[in-house]
């Protein structure tokens, strides 16, 4: 079956970085798009980036464009997140998602807290 397990969160400081994993099983990873998604307490889940399957279509949201860097290794079936310049706004559980077979499967999040 599909899994995604996430990784790398963590507390970091007002202008530091982290770099998430995504590790992904049970489909053929280089066929597929992955997403990033974040959800802040009481906010909606929203999503962060997205990369298509072979890395050739790369979205961002808005607040994370220049900052953030999503890519992909089809060989390890991972995709990363590399987050710098974070902020406040960036405190949140991040999520890994995919769309296979018209739905949608998420890990479990990894918690990452911007704070000094």
């Amino acid at each position: 079956q599909v899994q995604l397990a996430e990784s790398g969160g963590g507390l970091v400081q007002p202008g530091g970085s982290l770099r998430l994993s995504c590790a992904a099983s049970g489909f053929t990873f280089s066929e597929y798009g992955m997403r990033w998604y974040r959800q802040a307490p009481g906010k909606e889940r929203e999503l962060v980036a997205a990369i298509g399957s072979n890395g050739n279509v790369i979205k961002y949201a808005d607040s994370v464009k220049g900052r953030f860097t999503i890519s992909r290794d089809n060989a390890k079936a991972t995709v990363l997140l590399q987050m710098n310049s974070l902020t406040s706004e960036d405190t949140a559980v991040y999520y890994c998602n995919t769309l296979y077979n018209y739905e949608n499967y998420w890990g479990q999040g990894t918690q990452v807290t911007v704070s000094v």
